[in-house]
């Protein structure tokens, strides 16, 4: 088990998120799985993180790629067995690895034995009560309770055919179908999961990543809400709270984890996947009581302009130092367009839920260059900060994916609409030249990778001056080594086209205007791309000066 510092680990650690299906496959069956995990823990390790954050492995008709759990306690064989599991986490740990895992409340699969229990039983019983069932509306029930749709498209809601083959109630799922919406107002699920940390915990990992922590409670009347339903979203600004979204009563049952982790030894976290705004309601999950981390959305959003960093990372600063909390970086994660794709389009843009052939296409060069200087930026920071396999490698989203390989149910409930997450999800590539770029043994990938992608492959950048690993590996070496996560920040500069700011020994520069400017005086340890003759600092780059 890794040693705890005098400081709380988690309030400065870079974690690296694994996608599971999507990391490393070792038999050969194209899905990544546990053991392939393991066998690339040392890539972590070079690489300098402190923690990796595993997305589901747990057994699962795979509806939503494995968020639709149909058992918290053991391992999908897809992806191996829970000795499988036991092996990976003490060889992380041997390594001075943490391990966080994904738990996924909100919902379970529809495969659960619970939910199957409930389709068995009566209208009003126990079984049933587990889950959120209703009657629907109009003298046959026909219409569904309220009008509520789900975050994949489509309503939140289906009717049931009852044991005696009637139409019956209907049941809530904000995401799929087969994701049926939990009762958390009932006192059994809620023992149910502390029963789940606990055996988790048991088996040595480090913490939790909590699946839409933001979504456990609905408010009690079920009310109507006319506003559109948009992938995993939160409060908006200036908007009233959806009744779905951010209910006050989620935070209990935080206070009850929170009490389960602190009773096992070393510091256990637990980590909100909450997209909520503003900031001021996000960072209520992360009191001193509730969760330890919560991604800052908000961060990963804004657009890439000098005033609009300034201005979020100047708000988050604030309102995680309010509750004595790490403010949470992030820049990607398997939910979103990489953001070596994401910042190739205009300054501007509405961040699509995936690019597809016929999309309008990035710019691949200059989402490359802006990813390079926004991951400098962010791992210049005080706080923690979340990597996304491949963002490494500088790994664009797979942008023209055939949509007949695509996976993700946000494609067919948005009825075409919305392409989905598939794009980033992709294996990465470990060996130029090697079958499936090296994620196995085999050609098989369970999602088509690019011809291009042997470019990004990491035995094509590793010791190269100037790759984007390379890039990577500097920067969190220095990270470490000057302290950047448990620091201060000074701003220095924030004008319409320079964010500039000190953190300890180095001095942070990124430009966003169009012409060079100078470098802060001292000695250039990092930069996402080469200086301009004169030591000038060229657009869409950052530089660390050590003074």
């Amino acid at each position: 088990m890794p040693q705890d510092t005098a400081a709380a680990w988690h309030t400065e650690a870079v974690i690296y998120q694994v996608y599971p299906r999507s990391f490393a496959d070792s038999d050969g069956d194209g899905i990544g799985d546990l053991p392939g995990i393991t066998a690339r823990l040392d890539h972590l390790v070079e690489l300098g993180v402190d923690a990796v954050w595993l997305s589901p492995f747990y057994p699962s008709p795979q509806a939503d790629a494995g968020y639709d759990v149909a058992d918290y306690r053991d391992v999908d064989p897809l992806f191996g067995t829970l000795a499988d599991a036991d092996a990976m986490i003490a060889q992380a740990h041997e390594r001075d690895l943490r391990v966080i895992v994904d738990l996924v409340p909100n919902h379970t699969s529809s495969a659960h034995r619970w939910f199957i229990e409930a389709l068995a039983a009566a209208p009003g019983s126990p079984q049933r009560a587990r889950y959120i069932f209703r009657d629907g509306l109009g003298p046959d029930g026909a219409e569904p309770p309220n009008d509520w749709q789900s975050v994949f498209g489509g309503p939140a809601w289906t009717r049931v055919t009852e044991a005696d083959g009637r139409p019956g109630q209907w049941y809530l799922h904000l995401f799929d179908t087969g994701q049926p919406d939990l009762n958390w107002d009932n006192p059994q699920v809620r023992d149910e999961f502390l029963d789940v940390l606990r055996f988790w915990l048991d088996r040595g990992v480090d913490g939790f990543r909590i699946d839409v922590a933001h979504g456990l409670i609905k408010q009690a009347d079920l009310a109507d809400w006319q506003e559109p339903q948009e992938i995993l979203s939160g409060q908006q600004v200036d908007k009233p709270r959806p009744p779905m979204w951010d209910q006050d009563g989620v935070h209990e049952i935080y206070r009850d984890w929170r009490r389960v982790l602190d009773g096992y030894p070393g510091i256990r976290i637990l980590v909100a996947e909450a997209w909520v705004e503003p900031v001021e309601r996000l960072v209520r999950y992360v009191r001193s009581d509730e969760m330890h981390q919560a991604f800052n959305f908000e961060y990963l959003q804004a657009a890439w302009t000098a005033p609009a960093q300034y201005a979020v990372i100047t708000r988050s600063l604030e309102a995680t130092e309010a509750v004595g909390a790490p403010t949470t970086w992030v820049l990607s994660n398997h939910d979103v367009v990489r953001h070596a794709s994401r910042l190739g389009l205009p300054v501007g843009s509405r961040r699509p839920n995936g690019i597809g052939i016929g999309d309008p296409q990035p710019d691949a060069a200059l989402g490359l260059r802006r990813a390079r200087a926004a991951t400098l930026l962010m791992l210049a920071l005080p706080g923690s900060a979340y990597l996304y396999q491949g963002e490494e490698l500088g790994l664009p989203e797979h942008t023209t994916l055939p949509d007949e390989a695509r996976q993700d149910p946000t494609w067919e409930r948005s009825g075409h609409t919305q392409r989905g997450r598939d794009g980033c999800r992709v294996p990465i590539p470990w060996e130029a030249d090697a079958p499936s770029y090296g994620f196995g043994p085999t050609d098989a990938s369970w999602l088509p990778q690019p011809p291009s992608w042997a470019e990004y492959a990491r035995d094509r950048q590793r010791g190269v001056p100037g790759s984007t690993y390379e890039l990577y590996r500097t920067a969190l070496r220095l990270r470490r080594a000057h302290g950047l996560g448990r620091g201060t920040l000074e701003w220095l500069s924030t004008g319409d086209e320079v964010v500039s700011f000190r953190n300890g020994s180095l001095t942070v520069l990124t430009n966003f205007g169009a012409a060079a400017v100078a470098a802060p005086t001292g000695e250039v340890v990092a930069a996402s791309a080469p200086l301009d003759e004169g030591g000038l600092v060229p657009t869409d780059a950052t530089v660390w000066v050590r003074s």
